[in-house]
């Protein structure tokens, strides 16, 4: 794949990610980053699984970036709050 489709492809499954799981967004540049990611991960869940693309050319990459992307951002939640509680300073009970 060259770099404009994986540029079109990360974008269009970013934005669809971050649009879906309702985050804050990361931009433009990270949603393409994101979709990139997701494409990766997407790729690597479709093939362990064997599962078929479901659409050919363009659209059926799209779907496994999106997919991957949803993947990422939710292991991004998770470490997220997971950090944000270790974060937390422990309450006293001293007044």
């Amino acid at each position: 794949m060259d770099t404009i489709t994986w540029i079109v492809v990360g974008t269009i499954a970013g934005l669809l990610a971050s649009a879906t799981m309702r985050g804050s967004g990361f931009g433009l540049l990270g949603d393409l980053l994101l979709g990139i990611a997701g494409a990766f991960v997407g790729t690597w869940i479709f093939h362990e699984f064997s599962w078929r693309l479901p659409l050919d050319g363009i659209p059926g990459l799209i779907v496994v970036a999106f997919v991957g992307a949803v993947v990422v951002l939710l292991a991004l939640r998770l470490f997220s709050v997971a950090v944000t509680r270790t974060k937390r300073p422990i309450q006293s009970s001293r007044p």
